[in-house]
């Protein structure tokens, strides 16, 4: 684990990956305010208003047809004729932090709004600070459950806070558990599996790609 400070200038890009989707839909059933609707190969029951597992609402119905909405794209169905429809499914953020110098990753980022610099660390269990940088994002640590941590420097005492957002580049989680230590040690903010567990990772020409679940 390393816990000294890298000079180094390094870039996330963020944007945003968006999926397209086939999707058959057939009517079976019609009547007033509901409709029996085949969702690729699924039968799917829907009063106006529902929305069926793969996304698909019933928005208006009658006895010769329904209208349905599938990512804020509406199609006309009618009884026993298949469509097949593609949508573009909800965009998902993404980061990409260059590879620094050992393999590292350096990235900007946001604790409760506070603008920080964050390694990426797989091998901490949370997010870990010294309590430097707790009190210049304004963390009442010693409101924390008090805990021991090891450091480079061997074993130190920290306390265990829960941070209520923590952010890189558009993906943001919430209430996510940190560790605040006593020492100087870490130099720089570990960004751990408090937050890592809960996005997908990926390495790409030595480029780590965040995206959000």
């Amino acid at each position: 684990m390393l816990y000294y400070w890298l000079n180094l200038s390094l870039i996330a890009c963020v944007f945003f990956a968006a999926q397209v989707k086939a999707m058959d839909l057939q009517v079976k059933m019609l009547a007033k305010d509901a409709a029996l609707i085949v969702v690729d190969g699924k039968q799917r029951m829907l009063r106006v208003g529902a929305v069926s597992p793969e996304g698909v609402k019933l928005v208006s119905a009658d006895g010769l047809h329904a209208v349905v909405d599938v990512a804020g794209k509406r199609e006309t169905l009618k009884l026993n004729r298949k469509i097949s429809t593609q949508f573009i499914q909800a965009e998902k953020a993404e980061v990409r932090i260059a590879s620094a110098e050992g393999g590292h990753y350096f990235t900007q980022g946001k604790i409760n709004g506070t603008s920080v610099k964050f390694m990426v660390d797989t091998g901490a269990t949370g997010i870990a600070m010294n309590y430097r940088e707790a009190e210049k994002i304004g963390i009442d640590y010693l409101a924390g459950t008090p805990i021991s941590v090891r450091t480079a420097n061997g074993v130190a005492q920290a306390y265990a806070v829960v941070l209520n957002r923590v952010s890189v580049g558009d993906i943001e989680l919430n209430q996510l558990t940190a560790a605040v230590s006593t020492t100087e040690s870490p130099e720089v903010i570990l960004l751990g599996n408090s937050y890592l567990g809960k996005v997908n990772m990926s390495i790409a020409n030595g480029v780590l790609v965040l995206t959000e679940k």
